[in-house]
């Protein structure tokens, strides 16, 4: 597994934050998004992570990279791709050496892995502070995440969702900031405390549908999953 690392990304969307990019087949087939409508596809995000297999780095290397960041540094793995692991599976050992370079540091990063044994992954990098986001497809879909408790919860939304708004099961939804706010970036949002960095948070971020195929992920985000009882 090869991780491309670098130390101040010239993303407009992250700022100069330090980022991972990590090769597609790390990507669950059972996203949604998978193939279809991924803002990683847009055409820059693309050719980044079309040379990950040519100038990545094993794991080790990135945690040595993740080991020289200074002590609070907020950092986002996986601009693109998902956690350690082809598919579905998450790779628990490459997982760990990541959780466990990133000890004094704010890294985050989301996942569409779902299963019950990659939730559990999920659940331990939390709490050792490496934040991993749950990604939903809509706001009825978070409902569901959010109720397993293994993280904090990121939502695609429709276009013209307010900046506040809630689930069917009324939890909240909060627009990300730099969707709100041109002047926003990852590295500012939160005052510097990213949302997305903060898996204590009593809140969903939602970010709007967008990219080239924002039309497609709107169509997506407006299906609501009806909430099982009982």
């Amino acid at each position: 597994m090869l991780y491309t690392f670098i130390r101040n990304s010239g993303n407009r969307k992250t700022g100069p934050l330090p980022v991972t990019y990590n090769l597609r087949d790390t990507c669950p087939p059972g996203c949604a998004l998978y193939r279809a409508g991924c803002y990683g596809e847009d055409f820059h995000t693309r050719m980044s992570w079309d040379k990950v297999p040519q100038r990545g780095a094993p794991v080790q290397q990135l945690a040595g990279h993740i080991q020289s960041l200074p002590p609070g540094q907020v950092w986002r793995f996986a601009v693109v791709g998902d956690l350690p692991g082809k598919g579905e599976a998450v790779d628990a050992h490459a997982l760990g050496l990541i959780v466990k370079a990133n000890r004094g540091r704010r890294g985050f990063t989301y996942t569409h892995k779902h299963q019950p044994e990659a939730l559990k992954w999920v659940k331990h990098a939390n709490s050792w502070g490496f934040t991993i986001n749950l990604s939903a497809d809509n706001a009825g879909h978070a409902d569901q995440l959010a109720a397993t408790g293994a993280g904090p919860v990121a939502a695609v939304v429709p276009m013209d969702t307010p900046k506040v708004s809630h689930t069917p099961a009324g939890r909240l939804i909060v627009i990300c900031e730099a969707q709100t706010r041109e002047e926003i970036t990852c590295e500012s949002c939160g005052n510097f405390e990213p949302w997305c960095s903060r898996s204590d948070r009593d809140f969903i971020v939602g970010f709007r549908a967008h990219g080239s195929k924002a039309k497609q992920t709107d169509k997506l985000a407006r299906k609501i999953i009806p909430i099982l009882k009982g």
